[in-house]
């Protein structure tokens, strides 16, 4: 079975889940994929060993300016006529089966092709009633069109009673090495300069990623280039984890059961739905503004995390792909939440009605989370 797999590369979430759908369709021979990349230029994609001989392709992304969208500098970096070439000339009559990581131009090629196709991803989790903020039909619109499928699998923290399924996050094992003083960072999409500023005002050791590494910083500031292994070593270690409301980032850090404090992209409907349930779901501690006060305050709190071990999601939807797809979704999603293990502290969600609670060695999360 040939499939093409598309990834939409802004940001690192999409690409850490599609690695980790790389290594679990290894286990699978049978299942021959080509993969394809969009939305990131070539040059800054790292670490891409594991997809062989990949294609890439443009695509589409949004342009962020000081941790908001820049809607005008979104519209003036879009080239519609070379998305609408790609996709008219990308080969998907090649492939049994197309996959789009809201990717759009693998789901388009497949729509206009009538192309057996699926979605793959956090965005899918948005076509069923989940938590979200009340905005206007253009950003919903938006996200219904921008990589449209036949059948999406969606994916998020808890199913709120849907069919969609818990995170594709990366395990951490009982290697996992001891705690250190640190604080993790990843605020990629903050004005650099205002937030190293902050971060200098505060007496905690702060490990920065997605910032550039040769900009002027204090003595307790350490500026690190992108890695893979050297980003899951030092969350892991880390006491506490600051990151604006992207999705994969905070699953791979509810299955360390480290504190979060997150603040969603200003303008950016999924990072402000995905804060909505961090909220509901009493996960981290949702702020407006990353500030030396609001960080102070919080750590000062000595914030605890929840953890919370997902199952093998990317392995047994591999699976399902090879089996054909006869497992209906529904069924899919209600086997793999069964599987969701309690940790060292006990994970437990409960809705009522459009609220979630989650509740840790019988205590629930609040507001100190």
């Amino acid at each position: 079975m040939k499939i093409l797999y598309g990834v939409q590369g802004t940001g690192n979430g999409h690409i850490s889940r599609a690695r980790a759908m790389a290594e679990a369709f290894q286990q699978f021979p049978e299942l021959e994929v080509q993969w394809l990349f969009s939305g990131r230029p070539p040059e800054k994609l790292f670490a891409m060993d594991v997809f062989g001989d990949y294609w890439w392709r443009e695509g589409l992304t949004f342009v962020h300016k000081e941790g908001k969208i820049d809607q005008l500098a979104t519209a003036r970096q879009l080239d519609l006529r070379k998305l609408l070439k790609d996709i008219r000339e990308l080969p998907v009559n090649d492939f049994d089966l197309v996959i789009s990581d809201f990717e759009p131009v693998t789901a388009w090629a497949a729509k206009k092709r009538k192309c057996p196709s699926m979605g793959l991803g956090h965005q899918y989790a948005f076509d069923y009633a989940i938590p979200a903020p009340a905005f206007g039909w253009l950003p919903r619109t938006i996200m219904k069109l921008f990589a449209p499928v036949p059948l999406g699998l969606g994916m998020h923290w808890y199913h709120f009673g849907q069919p969609i399924l818990p995170p594709i996050a990366h395990a951490h094992e009982d290697t996992v090495p001891p705690e250190q003083d640190h604080v993790l960072v990843y605020l990629p999409f903050e004005h650099a300069l205002p937030l190293l500023q902050q971060l200098a005002q505060l007496p905690q050791k702060f490990i920065v990623y997605g910032l550039p590494t040769d900009l002027p910083k204090a003595d307790n500031i350490t500026l690190k280039a992108p890695s893979i292994e050297g980003f899951r070593h030092d969350v892991a270690t880390a006491r506490a984890v600051i990151c604006n409301s992207g999705f994969e980032l905070i699953a791979e850090t509810l299955t360390l059961g480290k504190p979060i404090l997150t603040r969603p992209l200003k303008g950016q409907f999924e990072q402000e739905a995905n804060a909505m349930a961090l909220q509901e779901l009493q996960l981290a501690r949702v702020v407006k503004h990353i500030d030396a006060l609001t960080i102070g305050r919080w750590l000062e709190e000595q914030p605890r995390g929840v953890r919370i071990d997902w199952p093998d999601v990317a392995h047994a939807i591999v699976q399902w792909i090879s089996e054909g797809r006869t497992e209906a979704p529904q069924e899919l999603s209600r086997r793999l939440w069964q599987g969701v293990i309690p940790g060292q502290r006990r994970a437990k969600a409960e809705v009522q009605g459009n609220s979630a609670a989650v509740e840790v060695d019988g205590v629930e999360g609040s507001e100190g989370t």
